[in-house]
């Protein structure tokens, strides 16, 4: 069996739940007879290389969330070790990292998206926004960290009270009303469909990684032809972005008009959690494939850019 570096933690905003993802994985690759080792990503790069040059793995799972470990950084680093790693490669990883980026890319290939603008404090200030409601998302983190709905002038005072992405631009978006939606790829084929229903409030952090606090129905209690619609776009955003292995596209399902129902891409995660609450093993198991199967096939799935 293959000899196999579980990296986890990282620097990013996400670095407790990418150890609970790292944990989760380690233990299946285990059970699935693999010489694992895992690694924890801490705020020293030389050191990090010199335990992986130490433990001379044949493949890194890459088990890393957020900035610097889905973004194109370290996959930079694993291609110039030469060790085959899982997931997308730098270029997918950075433009679908790049929320702006993404979406233009998409557009482009007839996905629809939401109307968005890059902003600063300034702008906000200065009152060059959307209408309300709108919201407010960083452009470069994943797991709802950082995601405000802005739904009138209190809450755009409150944001402008508690702003907390100092000189960085960010992204405001068009709210879109409607129901949430999630579709995992894996080995180039749309698993399902989840449905997203936070108890209160929306998909924020903490309502995705607090037991109990999110219902995920799956499959989405959606028409199969909107269903389908769904699978293409999840499938065409993850080929178009030169997705490898795993991803996950979010989307807005609008059917307040059940005659034209609207279906709006949102964005992609090219290395979905895989926490006990994670959306892509719960799917991937709906469809008859085991945690233990999805890690296995990603680790058989790796390879190194060159």
């Amino acid at each position: 069996m293959k000899k196999v570096a579980v990296v986890a933690g990282g620097i990013s905003s996400e670095r407790e739940i990418s150890l609970l993802s790292g944990q989760g994985v380690y233990n299946a690759l285990k059970s699935k007879g693999y010489d694992v080792t895992l690694i924890d990503l801490k705020d020293d790069i030389v050191s990090f290389i010199r335990e992986l040059k130490s433990q001379n793995p044949d493949v890194i799972f890459n088990a890393l969330h957020g900035r610097f470990g889905e973004d194109g950084n370290i996959q930079g680093v694993f291609n110039l070790l030469h060790i085959p790693y899982t997931h997308s490669g730098c270029l997918a990883s950075a433009l679908a990292m790049n929320k702006k980026m993404t979406k233009r890319i998409v557009k482009e290939a007839g996905i629809p998206v939401a109307d968005d603008k890059m902003i600063t404090l300034l702008d906000i200030q200065k009152g060059n926004t959307l209408p309300f409601p709108y919201v407010i998302k960083p452009n470069n983190e994943g797991s709802s960290v950082g995601v405000s709905i802005i739904e009138n002038k209190s809450d755009e005072d409150y944001l402008l009270n508690s702003w907390s992405f100092g000189n960085d631009t960010v992204m405001m978006e068009e709210y879109i009303k409607g129901r949430e939606m999630s579709v995992p790829v894996l080995n180039d084929k749309a698993l399902g469909i989840v449905e997203i229903a936070p108890k209160r409030g929306f998909y924020t952090y903490e309502n995705k990684y607090t037991e109990g606090k999110t219902d995920h129905i799956i499959p989405a209690p959606i028409p199969e032809e909107q269903a389908q619609i769904l699978k293409d776009y999840a499938l065409k955003a993850h080929q178009i972005l030169g997705c490898r292995g795993a991803s996950r596209s979010d989307f807005r399902y609008d059917d307040s008009n059940p005659d034209c129902p609207k279906i709006i891409f949102l964005e992609i995660n090219t290395q979905p959690g895989m926490t006990p609450l994670s959306l892509l093993p719960e799917v991937a198991k709906k469809a008859g494939i085991s945690y233990e199967d999805v890690v296995s096939y990603l680790v058989e799935d790796a390879i190194c850019e060159k």
